[in-house]
């Protein structure tokens, strides 16, 4: 594995010395090279010093994509703070709660954000409010570089909050030798080229852009180009507009591309690598892609909680679609039985992944009774399922959690979601379990059709003669559009919810 800086603040040191002038990172009207990023970073590490903020206290970001945005990520660091990045569509009452837990020092959030901040009721004394282009100024100006911290390794770099989708959030703590050895593990299976042209679209509040986008970039002195609002066909427009060669994505922003009316007539012949991540990608939209794109996929498989990058689909060698790769470097990935954890499982049996790296985070904040439980033994038990085969590559089942018992058979979702998405009248689908008192639980799809042919009738056909009888839906809903998170995640909490919600309106009109 190739040797890599001590943290991304020595990464982004070095690339403002060694290319002072190439473009480092283009938002809409926005553009910076790689001197300027530096002086932005070093002018806000300044201003948070003054401030009061001191190395190990926290600082919070609550940034939509901007250049912005990208600025306060490295001059957080570059102060010596831990970033807390959050989501700009929290509302004041999810605020609440984090702030509450990561007891910021300093917030620093767009002007948009500050009245929703103004209601949360857990407060930070000291907060700055940013407007659209605010932390550029000092771009041209060079006289702050003395002021930034170069962090030591064991100092925490990021206090990334999981998503909340199930309970109350958790702050993962990564410490920058976490962080920067994920750069370099990734490398090894997906390397970038020097001067890549990186396409960022997920949010730079989660891991998966921060680590997939921003600091690719930065590593491989490329140009980030950072995507405001997702509009497929502005999009199409900028990946060919500036030659775009590394697509930062994830299977609905895929699914988005494919669907839209000029995709067929897209240039995407600049286009090298198409990460995809954050959510499981379906064999039958990896195969379209690359068919309509010529444009490789490379899937991924991780956790914040690892982060968070455990395991590639390599670049270059063996790659097998269906499967999330092999293990980067480094590190350890063993199936263990779901009962105890603790028997290693052969070739081909499913159970719980664990795993164990330089990456893996040193535990949740102020949660000791959850850290005890993820981390045992040294390894991070994921909470997925899934099976390793006799070469080493990972298949990634469903969540611990989602697995469903139904007349005591087990169940997982996804494979009966692969199944549904290999029907060509279907463009998503989810599929998640109810209590049923028959049968202990019962499966429930939501699918958007790909057209208006589709019918139950047509889906359960389609299912019956590749699934055996318990693992068919008892009922399948033809829905527009599935719910999503702020991350492109399918909500299956909030498919429950309307789930519930008709069960109990077709009750009230029996």
């Amino acid at each position: 594995m190739k040797n890599i800086e001590k943290s991304v603040v020595h990464m982004l040191a070095v690339a403002a010395a060694e290319c002072p002038d190439r473009l480092a990172v283009r938002c809409a009207s926005a553009a910076l090279s790689y001197g300027q990023y530096f002086n932005c970073v070093a002018s806000l590490a300044a201003r948070l010093r003054e401030a009061g903020v001191a190395p190990g206290d926290r600082v919070v970001t609550i940034m939509a994509n901007s250049a912005d945005a990208a600025v306060a990520n490295f001059g957080i660091q570059a102060s010596g703070a831990q970033l807390v990045p959050l989501n700009p569509a929290y509302t004041s009452a999810e605020l609440d709660i984090i702030i509450a837990d990561a007891s910021p020092t300093v917030v620093l959030c767009d002007v948009e954000i500050a009245a929703t901040l103004e209601k949360a009721g857990a407060g930070c004394e000291m907060r700055i409010t940013v407007s659209p282009g605010d932390l550029l100024l000092d771009r041209d100006n060079a006289s702050e570089r003395d002021e930034i911290v170069l962090p030591e390794p064991e100092w925490l770099s990021t206090l990334q909050y999981t998503g909340g989708t199930q309970g109350l959030p958790k702050g993962v703590n990564l410490t920058h030798r976490s962080v920067v050895s994920n750069i370099a593990q990734r490398e090894a299976l997906v390397p970038t080229v020097d001067g890549e042209r990186v396409m960022c679209i997920t949010p730079l509040f989660h891991v998966y852009a921060v680590s997939m986008g921003l600091y690719l970039a930065a590593h491989c002195r490329g140009t980030l180009h950072i995507v405001r609002k997702f509009d497929a066909g502005e999009i199409f427009r900028d990946i060919a507009c500036h030659r775009i060669s590394f697509l930062s994505a994830s299977p609905t922003i895929l699914l988005g591309f494919m669907k839209h009316q000029d995709f067929a007539d897209a240039d995407f012949s600049s286009l090298r690598i198409c990460s995809s991540g954050s959510a499981p990608l379906s064999e039958e939209t990896l195969r379209k892609w690359e068919e309509a794109t010529g444009c490789l996929v490379c899937e991924g498989y991780g956790q914040t909680e690892a982060g968070p990058v455990l395991t590639y689909n390599p670049a270059e060698g063996r790659r097998k679609v269906g499967t999330v790769g092999i293990p980067v470097p480094e590190t350890e990935v063993s199936i263990v039985d779901t009962q105890t954890g603790l028997i290693e499982l052969p070739a081909g049996e499913i159970g719980e992944v664990r795993a164990r790296g330089p990456q893996i985070m040193t535990g949740y904040r102020n949660r000791p009774t959850e850290t005890a439980q993820s981390l045992q033994g040294g390894w991070l038990y994921t909470g997925d399922i899934g099976w390793v085969d006799e070469d080493g590559y990972l298949t990634i089942c469903d969540r611990k959690k989602e697995m469903i018992i139904t007349s005591g058979y087990n169940v997982y979702p996804r494979e009966v979601e692969e199944v549904l998405y290999a029907h060509n009248g279907v463009q998503e689908a989810a599929v998640f379990g109810v209590r049923d008192e028959y049968r202990g639980e019962m499966l429930v799809a939501y699918v958007v059709p790909s057209d208006h042919s589709l019918t139950y009738d047509g889906v359960m056909k389609h299912l019956q003669g590749r699934l055996t009888k318990y693992k068919w839906p008892r009922e399948v809903w033809l829905v527009g559009a599935l719910p999503k998170t702020s991350v492109g995640k399918v909500d299956k909490k909030k498919l429950r919810e309307m789930w519930s919600a008709s069960v109990s309106e077709a009750n009230r009109t029996l």
